[in-house]
């Protein structure tokens, strides 16, 4: 398994509940951009119509080799899941204010995976107390960094 993106935005703005992994229907200039790396996940969401999940404003770039059959890069992609997953999700958005929003995309087995996230959005305080606890992690890896003891025998 190769990730390829990690949404970051998604966990810092969303509490995540629940997790699926889903199949993407793309085209083979588009995967042949997704194993280079060129792909944004931040201002892209699911949306669920008619029992089927779409993945919507996700970017993946143009691949340079390619003819002139070119695609819109933003375009909404046809996402692959089991339907009573589908049925799952939806029910939840529509009773509980959940939110369905991509995590991860990863190459296994040759396949181009999605890991989405069911989740709630995040109020003030919560983002707050994420941004304190990320810079408590960093100043402590700091001094632990600067702090190392010589392990040299001279």
């Amino acid at each position: 398994m190769k990730q390829i993106i990690e949404n970051r935005k998604a966990f810092f703005d969303f509490l995540i509940d629940e997790k699926l992994e889903v199949g993407i229907v793309l085209s083979g200039s588009e995967i042949k951009s997704i194993r280079l790396g060129k792909v944004n996940l931040n201002d892209a969401y699911i949306l669920i119509k008619n029992d089927e999940m779409f993945l919507v404003g996700a970017y993946i770039a143009t691949y340079e080799k390619t003819s002139n059959f070119v695609l819109d890069q933003t375009r909404t992609r046809k996402l692959l899941a089991h339907k009573n997953q589908i049925q799952k999700f939806s029910r939840l958005t529509k009773t509980k204010n959940y939110v369905i929003v991509p995590l991860n995309l990863y190459l296994k087995d040759g396949l181009a995976k999605l890991e989405i996230g069911l989740g709630k959005p995040k109020k003030l305080y919560d983002k707050r107390q994420t941004l304190k606890e990320r810079d408590l992690k960093r100043d402590l890896e700091r001094v632990m960094k600067h702090n190392k003891p010589n392990t040299s025998f001279n």
